[in-house]
């Protein structure tokens, strides 16, 4: 069963006024281990795809399942309740909380979960060190480069241990090196712990280590294919 499944989306910003269709009748599913780049021109709706399937937008019409659980008239109490234990999120600008330390940062979505302190730490240091920032975890935010703010973020989308992962723009912030540092971590886990990765995207980067690539053209998707993905150095 997919983990994942968006039927018919629909969504039209003002619908009163000046009619935007942002996407336009759009279904997918997205298996377990999948790692899929969803691309397009901007305003093909690609973003728009990501936050209905993370639940942070509904649609105008259809729907989103995750593991065959209906989100979309979801009240936002469950709403966050729900992508707290289910959804982990990488975002473009990072959202890392500037007082934190990393491995504070990447506690956070634990102490949310209200789980044992010594539990949180011990798994916070260990997703550090799987993203090469061992040495880091008492630094904040603003000691830190780009690149290991984003691994930061990537740790800490692993934190609650998600049934997926979105990834909005992930490398877009980022030089060649750290991007392809970040991509080399996020297809790894993805090799060895089966995690699931959907990136939305514009990075060429990103799309050549997809395995299968998503194209959205003006609110609807215009292909779904699948490829051999380049291989990631050793990290």
């Amino acid at each position: 069963m997919a983990i994942v499944k968006a039927v018919n989306l629909t969504k039209v910003y003002n619908p009163d006024t000046v009619p935007v269709h942002a996407l336009r009748d759009a279904s997918l599913e997205i298996e377990k281990g999948e790692f899929t780049s969803i691309v397009g021109p901007s305003g093909s709706g690609k973003t728009t795809m990501l936050n209905m399937l993370g639940g942070l937008d509904k649609p105008t019409s259809g729907h989103v399942e995750i593991n065959g659980t209906n989100i979309t008239k979801m009240k936002d109490s469950k709403m966050i309740d729900f992508r707290l234990k289910n959804i982990g999120f990488v975002f473009q600008h990072y959202n890392l909380i500037p007082v934190f330390t990393a491995r504070e940062n990447v506690s956070f979505i634990m102490l949310l979960q209200k789980q044992d302190k010594k539990a949180m730490q011990k798994r916070a240091d260990e997703l550090l060190d799987k993203v090469g920032l061992a040495d880091r975890k008492d630094a904040r935010p603003g000691q830190m480069s780009g690149g290991q703010q984003q691994r930061v973020a990537v740790a800490r989308a692993l934190a609650s241990e998600p049934k997926f992962i979105l990834a909005d723009e992930p490398t877009a912030n980022l030089d060649s090196s750290a991007a392809m540092n970040l991509l080399d971590i996020m297809q790894k886990m993805n090799d060895v712990q089966n995690v699931t990765f959907v990136f939305s995207t514009h990075d060429q980067r990103v799309i050549d280590r997809a395995r299968r690539v998503i194209t959205m053209v003006d609110g609807a998707i215009y292909s779904d294919e699948y490829q051999k993905a380049k291989e990631y150095d050793d990290v």
